[in-house]
């Protein structure tokens, strides 16, 4: 049996009901992509996943990238499977047809892409990062520069990268230290930067580096950095490769985790510079790399949904066939697996109602997305960028920390034999570590929402979102369906909560912007939590109504109904402690001296 099927049952649902994809079909893009386009996509993807990924995963954790001599080999079979997903056109999906991709609805491309992720993180970080390459080209590179390497970036034949990250600058990218020289029509690249994914490997014949650098007599900080674009194998003009580029591959990072994923250090010019080709205008690189980067945030939040769901699969068929002990006031002749401890199944839920939070909330920004490029109104996608901008970091950040908690709790449910490498289920966990820290640790994301997203417009973005879940609280029932009642109570509750931590921020800002800070990490769980509570109760709601309207089935209704119910009564009652802890607690951070530490 795979280590992983596809849960194409609930994605189908959520794209189809929970995020209404009736509604892209009114616009141009999307008129043809109906439910079951969607179905054969997930169908089709799923194999892909479980038949040709999957098995490639454990062996590419013990085998891992190999470097020498400045060259990086890949685990055994990567190639080939490399091969058979570009062929399939998957790594084009959510892009446009004249650029070589699919032109599907981002909503989708996130469920195909969470897949790859479940069944092999390790690779699936590649495509990742090559879609984030081939955004920003799109949308802030010449028409040049698009000809000569978008479609290959969006097919895959080519894979990209984004290098930020050097010695001397992690998160704060004002110190970066690389230059770049004009020279003609290009630039000289001179410079070392680190941490820098699949920033060589042997399944391309060229690797397009997107480098933040500085030009000659540029402001300090992060206003004097420009974009460029920085090819393995330098390309001719007709689309044709050239010579080798000035950059090369020094090392690779002996790692906790991901070990089939090439983390790279990059050098650039030691024989006299690296050729570059500036993206947009001087001086705006941190702003064009943004949306690689916001692309990224979104794709690494959904890396928590993929590794929750690795962990609750791989602990699901352990406690299924696990025989120990007997459940309390067992009398039967066969002892039932350990399926049947009540705490066991309480771990078991934790996880999977977790992860259909997440996945609900990550599907619901992705669809965010879609209406705001694609909705006639202005001011309707005006509306849904900000939703889909205020849920980013949320994605980001609670979706990486609780895929963290779900693979612990994966090895928990294993017992002893969690810890032993295996089952697989410590590698569920070493490779889920990754994904709180990189593109943005979970403070930087809690900054992200509670300055940019939050405080910077006066809450509008936060008051949408309460006046939402407001409106569909008051559509739950509260006299009928015993389990919708207990959701809607839980949900109230929780959404109180967060209206008084939302006020507090905005009181507290202007007072102390250290005490708003020193709440901000609370405050993008509780928005987690609250965001992902109201999701499950929106699609136990529409079950419900799916059932009683003769469409839906009473498995599905049931399936939904007890996640929700489990996740409002066993996780929604962390929100006020949440809140309490901003309100009351943050001032205790600051008066710690960091002497006493």
């Amino acid at each position: 049996m795979s280590e992983y099927t596809a849960p194409i049952a609930e994605m189908r649902f959520l794209i189809e009901r929970l995020c209404n994809l009736g509604q892209l079909t009114h616009f141009p893009r999307y008129a043809e992509v109906t439910i079951d386009l969607v179905e054969a996509v997930l169908q089709e993807a799923g194999k892909l996943a479980s038949e040709i990924l999957a098995p490639l995963n454990r062996s590419g954790d013990r085998e891992g990238a190999k470097y020498h001599a400045n060259e990086v080999t890949m685990p055994t079979g990567w190639q080939d499977a490399y091969q058979k997903f570009i062929d399939g056109g998957w790594n084009g999906l959510p892009f446009a047809a004249a650029h070589g991709g699919q032109g599907l609805p981002k909503v989708l491309a996130t469920a195909v892409s969470e897949m790859w992720n479940t069944a092999n993180l390790s690779f699936a970080l590649g495509p990742m990062l090559t879609a984030g390459a081939a955004e920003a080209i799109e949308h802030h590179g010449s028409a040049a520069q698009r000809a000569l390497f978008l479609e290959k970036l969006v097919t895959g034949a080519w894979t990209g990268t984004m290098n930020l990250t050097e010695p001397q600058a992690g998160s704060d990218l004002s110190t970066v230290r690389t230059r770049a020289t004009p020279e003609g029509a290009h630039y000289r690249i001179v410079g070392q930067k680190i941490f820098i994914t699949y920033g060589e490997h042997d399944l391309t014949e060229n690797i397009i580096h997107l480098v933040l650098a500085r030009l000659p007599d540029t402001p300090a900080g992060t206003r004097g950095l420009s974009l460029f674009i920085v090819p393995k194998i330098l390309v001719n003009a007709d689309g044709s490769l050239g010579a080798r580029n000035d950059v090369r591959c020094a090392s690779l990072e002996h790692k906790l985790g991901i070990h089939g994923s090439p983390t790279a250090v990059m050098v650039y010019g030691e024989a006299g510079g690296a050729i570059g080709y500036l993206i947009g205008a001087p001086n705006r690189g941190l702003e064009y790399m943004f949306t690689m980067m916001n692309n990224a945030r979104h794709a690494v939040g959904l890396e928590g949904v993929a590794i929750g769901e690795a962990a609750y699969q791989k602990a699901l068929r352990f406690a299924r066939e696990r025989v120990q002990g007997k459940p309390l006031g067992f009398q039967g002749q066969v002892t039932p697996s350990i399926i049947e401890h009540a705490d066991v199944k309480r771990m078991l839920m934790t996880m999977r109602a977790s992860v259909d939070a997440m996945r609900a909330l990550t599907y619901v920004c992705a669809m965010a997305f879609d209406l705001g490029r694609e909705h006639p109104d202005a001011s309707t996608r005006d509306y849904f960028r900000r939703r889909g901008d205020l849920l980013t970091p949320i994605v980001k950040g609670w979706c990486t920390e609780t895929g963290q908690e779900i693979a612990s709790l994966g090895i928990q449910v294993h017992g002893g034999m969690g810890f032993i490498e295996e089952t697989g289920a410590a590698q569920i966990y070493r490779d889920a570590r990754i994904t709180t820290i990189y593109e943005g640790t979970t403070g930087i994301q809690a900054q992200d929402l509670v300055g940019r997203k939050t405080l910077r417009d006066g809450g509008k973005a936060v008051r949408e979102l309460i006046t939402e879940i407001r409106t569909d609280l008051a559509r739950l029932p509260r006299d009928a369906n015993a389990q919708l009642v207990a959701i809607a109570q839980e949900l109230d509750a929780a959404v109180t909560a967060f209206t008084t931590a939302f006020e507090w921020l905005l009181a507290n800002q202007a007072p102390d912007p250290n005490l708003v800070a020193a709440a901000s990490v609370h405050f993008l769980k509780l928005a987690g939590i609250v965001t992902g509570g109201w999701q499950l109760a929106r699609a136990a709601m529409l079950c419900v109504e799916d059932r009683e309207a003769g469409r839906g089935t009473a498995e599905c209704a049931t399936r939904w109904l007890a996640s929700a119910r489990f996740f409002a009564t066993q996780i929604l009652p962390q929100a006020p402690g949440l809140a309490r802890t901003m309100v009351v607690g943050s001032a205790s951070v600051l008066e710690t001296p960091s002497s006493a530490l």
